[in-house]
């Protein structure tokens, strides 16, 4: 169980911050040829930092070292077990900084300390950890091919990767896309969020002291016409792995065409259901679980169940739980650990949120304050907007219907097929359900992701090309190839292959 310090404590680290100013290139931070950028606060309004920017050229020299490091080998051609050792030093340092990286992800992006403290840290820990250990455990396969042939299928890593970053999970999206990256060998350029760059920029440094050599691991902090484009559109990285919005996420696929043809990644958005069926067990249990998938992160995260779909004979009940529940739900300063909900990342974002806030509202409902918006229960028709778009903020809609079918169906009526949660004590229904739901991720009589083992990633317009997690996470960042030897006699003349 992680340890949560007071109020003051937090705020003692907060004051005694060294925030990092510029972009992290070839083992060292480096002034960019961009504007400088504030980088603000949403709690309070406070700019914290002044943040050197990268252009265009930056990008080019990042690349330029990137490829350099690749081509040396000192990490991509260096035996599996020596960059394992170097990705669990680098986890060892995040451990003992731990509260650091706590204060400064929860100042920069305006998520509650106790969330970064009990879940962000640890699974970038646990997830960088993860992908280490399996560098040195992927076997490589021999294929079917006779007496005459020797047919090796190996993987090897890309080249240079870019990983672009969403502002709602900085750290913890960081560790997804480089855990896996730098396992595998790459070089690796990282574009974080405008709005949070800042644990990037540590953690890469952080890096840098662990032994990941220079040019393997740069971060570029700027905008997305600066930087974000520049990598889409070079010809000199070869995979993006994006996770944000799906229309952003088209972008890369634009610049991929109009390009190199790089390998592309991409985890979108999301409108993801649950489907409460009439024979849920302990609507108590099922409250808790719904309230804690809509409201956590403030409702910003691509897989939030945004909205519930339940029976004419449970609706009732369950909703009394669902507001009764909210009440432990505290939203205030992200610095103290007694609050649940902090701040939303920016003003434009809550602006944007706060559209949705119309209406008689079942809980909640009330103007911002300042970037703070509270929880809030809508009722909703299934046409409303509030159950077709994705609000990206402490907003649940609860649709009621007649039947399983009718359930499944609005369930499946989106654009988006990220997540999705499935309550019922019947195994054959949830089973069935889970099965008809088109999304990547089914949960069953709870709400969650699976682990780092499972593969997460979404269908429809949530998701392409790969899935973060797990092996397949690890595969997605090389290439197979297939090596064939060839063993016949040639005294025989015959050709084999």
């Amino acid at each position: 169980m992680t340890e949560l310090l007071t109020r003051d404590e937090y705020g003692a680290i907060a004051a005694e911050l060294d925030l990092p100013r510029a972009p992290f290139v070839d083992g060292k931070f480096r002034r960019g040829s961009g504007p400088v950028m504030e980088t603000v606060n949403p709690a309070t309004g406070e700019v914290l930092a002044k943040i050197s920017t990268a252009d265009a050229k930056d990008v080019d020299f990042a690349v330029e070292k990137a490829r350099e490091a690749f081509e040396r080998g000192e990490w991509a051609k260096a035996h599996p077990s020596a960059r394992k050792d170097v990705l669990i030093r680098l986890c060892k340092l995040i451990a003992r900084r731990r509260h650091e990286f706590a204060v400064m992800e929860s100042l920069d992006s305006g998520k509650p300390i106790r969330d970064c403290e009990t879940v962000d840290i640890p699974e970038v820990i646990h997830t960088i950890k993860w992908h280490a250990e399996l560098i040195d455990k992927i076997y490589d396969q021999v294929g079917p091919s006779g007496d005459d042939a020797l047919s090796l299928i190996v993987r090897e890593p890309l080249g240079v990767v870019a990983c672009v970053l969403p502002w709602n999970f900085p750290l913890l999206m960081m560790a997804w896309k480089i855990g896996p990256a730098l396992a595998a060998g790459n070089s690796v350029i990282v574009k974080p969020a405008e709005q949070t760059s800042l644990t990037a920029l540590r953690l890469a440094e952080v890096a840098h002291m662990a032994g990941v050599p220079r040019g393997v691991l740069q971060v570029l902090p700027g905008d997305g016409p600066s930087v974000g484009a520049p990598l889409g559109l070079h010809m000199g990285v070869d995979m993006v792995s994006f996770t944000g919005s799906t229309e952003t996420g088209k972008r890369f696929l634009r610049y991929a065409a109009d390009s190199n043809m790089k390998k592309i990644t991409l985890e979108c958005g999301g409108k993801n259901p649950a489907v409460v069926l009439e024979d849920a067990e302990s609507l108590d249990h099922v409250a808790e679980h719904l309230v804690n998938a809509a409201f956590w992160n403030m409702g910003e995260n691509c897989s939030a169940c945004s909205r519930v779909i339940v029976m004419k004979a449970v609706k009732e009940p369950l909703m009394e739980r669902i507001v009764a529940r909210m009440r432990d739900w505290k939203t205030g300063d992200p610095l103290d650990p007694a609050n649940h909900l902090g701040a939303l990342v920016d003003s434009e974002h809550c602006k944007k949120v706060a559209g949705y806030l119309k209406g008689k509202a079942v809980a909640g409902g009330g103007k911002p304050k300042g970037n703070f918006i509270e929880p809030t229960v809508y009722e909703v028709k299934k046409d409303d907007k509030r159950a077709k778009e994705e609000i990206f903020g402490p907003v649940l809609s609860v649709i009621e219907v007649a039947s399983e079918a009718e359930a499944i169906q609005l369930a499946n009526d989106t654009a988006y097929g990220l997540a999705a949660s499935v309550f019922t004590s019947n195994v054959r229904r949830a089973i069935r359900a889970a099965r008809e739901i088109r999304a990547g991720t089914v949960t069953v009589n709870c709400y969650g992701e699976g682990d780092i083992a499972t593969p997460f990633g979404g269908y429809k317009q949530s998701g392409f090309g790969g899935r973060d997690n797990g092996v397949h996470a690890h595969d997605q960042f090389t290439e197979v190839k297939t090596i064939w030897v060839d063993l016949s006699d040639p005294k025989d003349g015959d050709l084999v292959g």
